[in-house]
């Protein structure tokens, strides 16, 4: 995996971009870019992002999959090979799918199926709705990012105990204390904010940096 010095300089603009935007975030400049290479890590060797949290942190994790699941700002069209299928299966609706499906990097919000995280809560146990998803769902070389202002969530670190033992990495993202989640994270962002709302706030920053980032690498014109 390449190091945080050897992140193309196009890249390193967007988290300048974000210091420039919010300088407050200068302290969590490295561990911002730490955090990126394992998602781009993953991403190259096919694997995918897992993202959960509480609260306005589980909004923050359909938001993410959301801004990866589809264009964040640059176009994201299907390959020519691709496009041919569909023509070739469907004559009639082939074409226009060709031209409005766009490109993912696969991304799961844990926080989104509502029938079986409620059934596990109700039948099994509410603190292991996040672990049992990741344990069905994760495999080695994927990243977790777990959101947590405090990082003490306990769903959460339930999760990133599933994550270690599948060989997946952990992104934690949290306020300046970091908790427990900033000891077991391989990476931890740990935004300078104590009170929820406001390290919220910078959460969002945070992750469209991240977004803009992993499209700019995967979409960008070479």
């Amino acid at each position: 995996m390449k190091t945080i010095n050897e992140v193309d300089s196009m890249l390193c603009e967007h988290i300048d971009t974000l210091i420039s935007r919010y300088p407050v975030l200068k302290p969590c400049r490295q561990s911002l870019g730490k955090a990126y290479l394992l998602m781009e890590d993953s991403y190259e060797n096919g694997g995918k992002l897992l993202i959960a949290g509480n609260g306005g942190s589980a909004a923050d994790s359909e938001h993410i999959a959301g801004e990866l699941m589809k264009r964040f700002k640059i176009p994201r069209p299907v390959p020519v090979e691709f496009s041919e299928k569909l023509n070739s299966v469907d004559s009639e609706r082939g074409p226009k799918l060709a031209e409005t499906l766009e490109c993912g990097l696969m991304a799961i919000p844990l926080v989104a199926h509502e029938a079986l995280t409620t059934a596990y809560i109700n039948d099994v146990d509410g603190l292991g709705v996040f672990a049992q998803q990741l344990y069905g769902y994760g495999r080695t070389g994927d990243v977790f990012l777990g959101i947590s202002t405090s990082g003490n969530s306990k769903n959460i670190m339930n999760a990133t105990v599933v994550a270690r033992a599948l060989g997946i990495k952990v992104i934690g993202l949290t306020g300046s204390d970091g908790g427990e989640l900033a000891d077991v994270a391989d990476v931890a962002v740990r935004v300078p904010e104590i009170e929820t709302y406001r390290v919220q706030e910078l959460h969002l920053p945070v992750y469209h940096c991240w977004c803009m980032m992993l499209e700019e690498h995967f979409f960008g014109k070479k």
